[in-house]
């Protein structure tokens, strides 16, 4: 069996808290304690949880935002939290990010193929021309919208462009972060489409985070259920929903309307 593309070894993450008074000890919130998984190439693994859970928190220390704690996250056999400042920025390379928010994510101030290219500009790369094109066809627009700017689109073709910006520099794990949430429902599978079809093209690992059972259950193989950081649950998808282990999974399924058995 080959090697993961991505390893969570014991991951903690803790923030302190404002004191409640002089004397006491500054309180902890411990986001994400000791969480563990691999993802393989072409496989996609969901987090799931209520808000608060921690997902959003794993998702930003894989993305080396933040630091964890304790722990090691390996990318491609590679600790990412102890690259060097350019190593970390040459690894990014092979790791990106689709945000919920791809109007926020998008400078409103500049035409869309400015925006696409701007990982290969982190690289150094200047004549980036032909791979926005590339890049914008494979998400299903035209090559002639990198001359367009982010209000002219609806909400889910800028997710599109989104998703164009983070496969430009092809690489081997997507990180999306309810990339769908703010989407309407007949929208959201066509992006989730999208990423399933990319994901056959370009062999890609995802680590699907989001708050809704229904949406993973489209996509993942397998899944992390979490709760106050912590995981409570994980295993393939199927498995799960068909016979989920722990009451906060049912309140989930029950959320969903997927119907628990």
């Amino acid at each position: 069996m080959s090697d993961p593309v991505l390893s969570v070894q014991a991951v903690t993450r803790r923030y302190g808290l404002p004191r409640r008074n002089l004397f006491a000890a500054a309180p902890v919130l411990t986001a994400v304690d000791n969480v563990s998984f691999d993802l393989a190439a072409g496989q996609t693994l969901g987090v799931v949880g209520e808000s608060g859970s921690g997902k959003s928190t794993l998702a930003r220390m894989v993305m080396g935002f933040e630091r964890p704690d304790s722990g090691r996250i390996l990318f491609q056999g590679q600790d990412i939290h102890r690259l060097a400042t350019g190593d970390l920025q040459q690894a990014r390379r092979r790791f990106q990010m689709v945000f919920q928010d791809p109007f926020g994510s998008l400078d409103p101030r500049r035409r869309v193929g400015w925006s696409i290219a701007e990982p290969l500009r982190a690289m150094g790369e200047t004549d980036t021309d032909a791979q926005v094109a590339e890049a914008l066809e494979q998400v299903g627009l035209r090559a002639g919208h990198a001359r367009s700017f982010p209000h002219e689109f609806s909400g889910g073709q800028r997710q599109r462009i989104a998703i164009a910006r983070a496969i430009i520099t092809r690489p081997a794990l997507l990180v999306a972060d309810e990339a769908v949430s703010a989407l309407d429902v007949s929208v959201q599978a066509q992006i989730l489409n999208l990423l399933m079809d990319i994901q056959d093209d370009l062999g890609l690992a995802i680590l699907f985070i989001s708050h809704d059972l229904a949406v993973v259950s489209c996509v993942c193989d397998t899944l992390l259920v979490m709760q106050g950081g912590q995981v409570l649950e994980s295993g393939e998808v199927s498995g799960i929903l068909q016979d989920p282990g722990h009451d906060y999974t049912r309140t989930l399924l029950s959320a969903a309307r997927l119907g628990v058995s």
